[in-house]
């Protein structure tokens, strides 16, 4: 089953060489037909390309219907027959790059449209696309060929490079963006912080927040997503980092390269994260932390400690894997056995202070 048109058009058809080219894989027997699109490995029919992730996945394999199906080389032997292979020691990737070809981005299409705000100082790059309702402030900057979906703001002053895309009702406020950044639907960027301090009767006073937020290169933040901005100084989300949907990243955060921040997970104001560095869904971080390269956080792990480069914690509070495994095992062996933790007498009687109950 391929995608619905109505959403996702395709390009193509193609022919099994140019997928084979365009995923670096190696080509095991020859389509019979002209490929038109993707499809999960169940429901492919003989023009369409499936992958195969594992082996848990083979039976699923050698029943399918698929043209093609991208796979590792040692499942090859399983294909069924008509079926050609997409050789790939990564077949993710590979299967990525051939959707990819058949479902590129769309072009923007040049234009402003005519209910739009952009200020007359504001700068728009060569081939820029600019939605109904969209809202650009004085002096911000658009690199060439972005596009801004309906309802977008760009405040004042922001700065976005080329190739930039920015979804319905996202809106930016104190942001340098560098090329081919994404903002998905809803996404707020460059908003204050939460920033107070008390007051001798009893009430907040807010803290100026006098930062910006950088988004380098290649950075998506998911729909909802908030990122606040810095109270003094900058945060920052390094070069190709990808926030999911409803993250919130406090004030002065500032993340390496690549890092990978899942669904609903909040980082306090100015906890470091280094290059490469996976945090799960819900997983919470509290402030002014230092989270080595290459770490990964659990899912709903609670973080209140620094975690060394390439370290793996969960657990709340978290702590290393191995050690969160242990804990869960004991606890588990004592509710089986109805054993009691070490040091702890086995309690006879009524809880001290506490009258026996008598029918």
């Amino acid at each position: 089953m391929a995608a619905d048109p109505r959403f996702h058009p395709a390009a193509g058809p193609f022919q099994l060489s140019d997928l084979a080219k365009a995923a670096g894989a190696e080509m095991v027997g020859e389509g019979a037909l002209p490929f038109r699109d993707v499809a999960p490995l169940e429901l492919a029919g003989p023009d369409e390309v499936a992958f195969l992730d594992g082996r848990k996945h083979l039976d699923a394999l050698r029943a399918s219907r698929a043209g093609a199906v991208v796979l590792r080389s040692e499942f090859a032997g399983s294909l069924p027959a008509g079926c050609a292979g997409l050789i790939s020691p990564a077949p993710h990737l590979a299967f990525a790059r051939i959707a990819g070809l058949f479902h590129p981005p769309p072009p923007p299409v040049p234009g402003i449209h005519p209910t739009a705000s952009v200020a007359a100082d504001a700068i728009l790059g060569e081939g820029c696309e600019i939605g109904a309702y969209a809202v650009i402030g004085p002096g911000a900057i658009l690199g060439a060929r972005c596009v801004l979906g309906p309802h977008v703001v760009i405040g004042p002053g922001c700065v976005f490079g080329d190739d930039c895309r920015i979804h319905a009702h996202a809106s930016a406020v104190c942001c340098i963006a560098g090329d081919r950044v994404t903002l998905h639907h809803g996404a707020r960027v460059g908003q204050e912080g939460y920033g107070f301090a008390p007051t001798p009767d009893g009430r907040f006073l807010t803290i100026p927040q006098l930062g910006r937020v950088r988004l380098e290169d290649e950075v998506e933040v998911g729909a909802n997503s908030c990122v606040d901005r810095g109270a003094m100084g900058d945060t920052v989300l390094g070069a190709g980092t990808r926030l999911d949907n409803l993250v919130q990243i406090g004030h002065n955060v500032t993340t390496g390269r690549g890092c990978v921040i899942v669904a609903q997970v909040g980082i306090s104001g100015s906890t470091k994260l280094g290059d490469y560095v996976t945090i799960a869904g819900q997983a919470g971080l509290t402030g002014h932390l230092t989270i080595g390269s290459r770490a990964r956080v659990g899912a709903q792990a609670g973080v209140q400690g620094d975690i060394a480069a390439g370290q793996d914690v969960t657990g709340s509070p978290a702590m290393p894997v191995k050690d969160a495994l242990r804990a869960a095992l004991y606890l588990r062996r004592v509710g089986a056995r109805k054993a009691h933790p070490a040091g702890m007498e086995e309690q006879k009687g009524p809880p001290a202070g506490r009258p026996e109950q008598t029918d």
